[in-house]
């Protein structure tokens, strides 16, 4: 199996969205270079530095599947059936969005309701040796708290923004969790690269 990994564009003090989940500047660095990169899905194009690009294309080259909590997908509006990503979703949720699954009937969408630990499994089966990336704050928190998560990557954005929706992981139930030093660090522009291995 790949790895699992916990993946999310993050300020400064936290928080992956603002309190109405828009995103205010956090994605900016996904247009500010001179690297033309088009989405894995064709949907539109990027604008990387040299460095950012270059992770981007590793990053994106190791996914197998995603996993997002409902939020997430709603307010995403399912991506419209396909990811911009380009690879398998896998949503946790309480409840099925028949409608939806009927209007996007080819969409490599699966809806999971019975908890988190059975869509990362599920995502495992869908990547093979490829690394699964969970996005969302609360699911990533719960993947941390079960024991699920092998890495933290960290696009760390240099703003402030004082209050959002949530710091990412939120409020863990237990101690601290302490990682390990980032085996990845990439000085983009106006964005810090960081992936951070969860110790055992």
């Amino acid at each position: 199996m790949g790895k699992v990994q916990a993946q999310a564009n993050m300020s400064l003090d936290g928080y992956v969205a603002k309190q109405d989940n828009t995103i205010g500047r956090l994605f900016d660095w996904l247009q500010n270079g001179e690297v033309a990169m088009p989405t894995s899905a064709g949907d539109f194009t990027l604008h990387l530095t040299p460095q950012s690009s270059e992770h981007m294309r590793r990053w994106v080259s190791s996914l197998g599947a995603l996993v997002c909590g409902r939020t997430l997908f709603d307010v995403a509006g399912g991506w419209q059936g396909r990811h911009t990503l380009d690879v398998p979703v896998v949503v946790v949720t309480h409840r099925i969005p028949q409608d939806w699954v009927d209007a996007h009937p080819d969409a490599p969408f699966s809806f999971v309701t019975d908890g988190v630990e059975a869509a990362i499994a599920r995502a495992q089966e869908l990547a093979g040796d490829a690394v699964v990336a969970v996005t969302g704050g609360t699911i990533a928190r719960q993947c941390l708290e079960l024991g699920l998560l092998d890495e933290v990557a960290i696009d760390l954005v240099p703003v402030v923004m004082g209050a959002g929706n949530r710091p990412f992981f939120g409020e863990l139930s237990s101690d601290d969790v302490l990682l390990g030093n980032p085996t990845v660090c990439v000085q983009g522009d106006r964005v810090t690269h960081l992936v951070f291995p969860v110790l055992r």
